[in-house]
């Protein structure tokens, strides 16, 4: 049997010092230039309500999750929005976990987004719930989209990254399932009621933060 020659522990220092190296390595290539390492800072452009406003309430949503659905037909975002008004900033984020085609429909999404389709997108998407991909590209001419356009954002997977970066951002909250929420970045796994997002709504807005 062959052996390492010469003392172990330093072979064992070696290649502790090579793990290392590899894992800094793959942090290193993580963070893309120009990111301050935090990539919850980029910015959703699928959002209700003015961005300046004291509370932001992200959804990490699936577009082949029922209780994303659910959560959808209880018409919450617009209970938000009247009980609010534009101190709540509304935003859809990414978290295709459910279904073998929940990432190419959350493309889809921003492929009707480019078109400034992509809250009429995601309201038929729940209203059919059929997120194949001859559904999808029926979407957008139900939506009178420019269905070459689309179908060619879709096919080309143009913003697969982009659905990507929103997975990666719900998973450094902890998030595995969907639909997760933060509120001004404070994170609540799982389905939330509107009393409960009153609950973490109210006390920013009375404090000012």
């Amino acid at each position: 049997m062959t052996r390492f020659k010469g003392n172990p522990s330093r072979w064992l220092i070696i290649g502790l010092v090579l793990v290392a190296a590899i894992l800094i390595g793959a942090v290193a290539l993580a963070i893309k230039p120009g990111q301050s390492g935090s990539i919850s800072d980029v910015p959703s452009t699928r959002t209700l309500g003015p961005s300046a406003a004291p509370v932001t309430v992200t959804e990490y949503g699936d577009f082949g999750c029922i209780t994303c659905r659910a959560w959808h037909y209880q018409d919450n975002i617009n209970k938000i929005h009247d009980a609010y008004g534009t101190q709540v900033h509304f935003v859809w984020r990414d978290l295709p976990v459910i279904t073998a085609d929940s990432p190419k429909a959350a493309e889809a999404g921003w492929c009707a987004a480019d078109q400034d389709k992509f809250w009429e997108f995601h309201d038929l998407v729940y209203a059919k719930f059929q997120i194949d991909l001859d559904s999808l590209k029926s979407y957008a001419v139900q939506l009178g989209l420019d269905t070459a356009r689309f179908n060619q954002c879709l096919d080309s997977g143009l913003h697969r990254a982009d659905v990507d970066r929103d997975w990666q951002i719900a998973e450094a909250h902890g998030f595995r399932a969907t639909p997760s929420f933060t509120v001004n970045d404070r994170p609540f796994a799982g389905p939330i009621t509107l009393s409960q997002l009153q609950s973490l709504i109210d006390p920013i807005l009375k404090s000012g933060n």
